[in-house]
């Protein structure tokens, strides 16, 4: 689906019309960040609780934007991305870990979720992510499977380009470490 931001953002910005762009948004970025969000959360029902309240989010906080048409897919990401972790840290607090231990969570939790006939490289692969540091691993999903460049990468964790370019590779080198194995 080719996504015209410009012409969400424009009805978005007409009052009268706001519902419409909002229609498109939803409709354009729903299943992108429902996956950005299931690969942080690992677990289907919360991916889709944290959506929801990424549309509330977007909706309520939509006259305070102040980017272009380029900048609202790294917002909305953004937004996704600091719900997510906001769960996550939640998760944190209940079980009095870090947010990198978390993973270790998430890697059970990943077990329970995938199917026996999923194929094994692709399982651990997955395991593998899930044993990066949460910002690698952000980083990582963000620029392999949402295909970010590093600039919207940059807007979405609020991180320098050079620092997101150094935890991807980072996170490569320890991905293929982790597949080795």
């Amino acid at each position: 689906m080719i996504v015209d931001t410009t012409e969400i953002l424009r009805l978005l910005t007409d009052h009268d019309r706001r519902s419409e762009g909002f229609a498109l948004l939803v409709e354009a970025y729903t299943e992108p960040l429902y996956w950005h969000l299931r690969r942080m959360l690992v677990v289907h029902e919360e991916a889709e609780d944290t959506l929801q309240e990424v549309w509330i989010k977007v909706l309520s906080s939509f006259d305070m934007y102040r980017g272009g048409a380029e900048g609202l897919r790294s917002w909305c990401y953004r937004i996704a991305t600091n719900a997510a972790l906001d769960r996550l840290r939640r998760r944190c607090r209940w079980r009095f870990v870090t947010l990198d231990g978390v993973g270790r969570e998430l890697l059970e939790e990943f077990r329970h979720e995938v199917v026996e006939s999923a194929d094994e490289i692709e399982v651990r692969f997955q395991q593998a992510l899930l044993a990066l540091p949460t910002k690698q691993r952000i980083v990582f999903n963000l620029r392999y499977y949402d295909e970010l460049d590093y600039g919207e990468i940059s807007r979405v964790t609020g991180i320098s380009e050079g620092a997101c370019k150094t935890n991807y590779h980072y996170a490569q080198q320890r991905v293929k470490e982790l597949m080795i194995r």
